[in-house]
C-alpha cells in the first residue's frame, strides 16, 4: 500500500509517501532521507522490501522533488543542515512519532548524523549511507563550489529530450547500471529542484563549517548506528566512511559493500537489503 500527501513542515509544503504492507497491524516505522539533489522515489524498493517488517515514511527535504522551497518575503529559512534536521524533528512530531528508525543517503545522511546529535531519543537505529568525513582544502572547496554553481545554473527540460542523458547523467554516481527508469527520474528530479535550494545547499554540504562539524557530530553519536560505503563510490569515497566510523567505533558499525558507487541500494539491492537486515535483525 502506498498513500501519499502533503504537510506543513515549518511554513513549507513538504511531500510525503507512507508505504506499508495492507492489512497488518502497525509496525515499527522507518523513516527515509534523500540526497542532494533527489527525491524520495529511489527509497521506494528499499522501503518495498522491508515493509514486512517497518511501515516506512518517505518525504522530498524542503526545496527537493514535490516539496517546496523557502519563500524567502514570507518564510526566509536557512539551507544549513541543522536547519533540515529541524524540518525532519518537525515532521515527527506532525505524524506523532516519538521513536524511528532511520536510514539516509549522502548529504542526507549528513541530516541524519546531525539529527542523531539533535534528538537522539527519538531513533532507535539509523543507517547511513554513503557518507564520511572529509578536510578541508580551500582551493578544491571554492572550484567544487563554482563548477557546481553552473551545473546547477544551466539545467534545461530539453536534456531529457537527448538521447543517453540519463546515462551520462549518472555516469560519475554509478559503479553498475541501474533500470533506464530510475536514471531517468534522477535525472528528472535534478532539473526540478528549487534553485535556491539546490545552490545554497552545495555550500552547506561542502563547506569548512561541514568539515569541522561533522566529525563531532559522529564521535557524538549515542545510537546504534550502521554506515554504509560503496566501494567504488567515487562522490564519497569508502575512505571518508571508514574515517568516520573510526570515531565512534562504539556505536558506528561499518560495512563496505563491493563493487558499487554511490547508490549501493540499487546498484546492489541484494546485498544492501542483507547488509541491513543483518543489522536491524529482522
Amino acid at each position: 500500500m502506498r498513500e501519499t500527501g502533503k504537510v506543513n513542515v515549518r511554513g513549507n509544503q513538504h511531500y510525503y509517501e507512507w508505504i506499508k504492507e495492507e492489512g497488518n497491524h502497525p509496525k515499527p516505522v522507518m523513516v527515509f532521507i534523500h540526497g542532494w539533489g533527489g527525491s524520495c522515489r529511489y527509497w521506494r524498493t528499499t522501503a518495498r522490501a522491508i515493509a514486512p517488517y517497518f511501515d516506512c515514511l518517505l518525504y522530498d527535504m524542503r526545496g527537493f522533488g514535490q516539496s517546496q522551497g523557502e519563500n524567502p518575503l514570507t518564510n526566509p529559512q536557512s539551507y544549513e543542515l541543522e536547519e533540515y534536521a529541524q524540518d525532519l524533528l518537525a515532521l515527527l512530531e506532525i505524524f506523532n512519532l516519538e521513536k524511528i528508525y532511520l536510514n539516509s543517503h549522502s548529504m542526507g545522511a549528513s541530516i541524519a548524523t546531525l539529527f542523531l546529535n539533535l534528538a537522539p531519543e527519538k531513533v532507535e537505529k539509523a543507517i547511513l549511507t554513503c557518507n564520511g568525513i572529509f578536510t578541508y582544502n580551500a582551493l578544491a572547496f571554492s572550484a567544487f563550489h563554482k563548477v557546481g554553481g553552473y551545473v546547477v545554473k544551466f539545467r534545461y527540460n530539453w536534456f531529457l529530450k537527448v538521447p543517453l542523458a540519463e546515462k551520462l547523467f549518472m555516469a560519475r554516481f554509478l559503479h553498475r547500471p541501474i533500470p533506464k527508469d530510475m536514471s531517468i527520474a534522477f535525472l528528472e528530479d535534478f532539473l526540478q529542484a528549487d534553485y535556491q535550494t539546490a545552490l545554497n545547499t552545495i555550500y552547506t554540504s561542502v563547506s569548512k563549517k561541514a568539515v569541522e562539524i561533522m566529525p563531532e557530530a559522529y564521535r557524538h553519536i549515542s545510537t546504534p548506528t550502521l554506515l554504509i560505503s560503496g566501494e567504488k563510490d567515487q562522490i564519497i569515497p569508502a575512505s571518508m566512511g571508514k574515517a568516520a566510523a573510526a570515531l565512534n567505533e562504539e556505536k558506528v558499525v561499518y560495512h563496505e559493500i563491493p563493487a558499487t558507487g554511490h547508490f549501493p541500494m540499487l546498484e546492489d539491492s541484494s546485498t544492501y537489503l542483507k547488509v541491513i537486515k543483518d543489522f536491524l535483525q529482522v
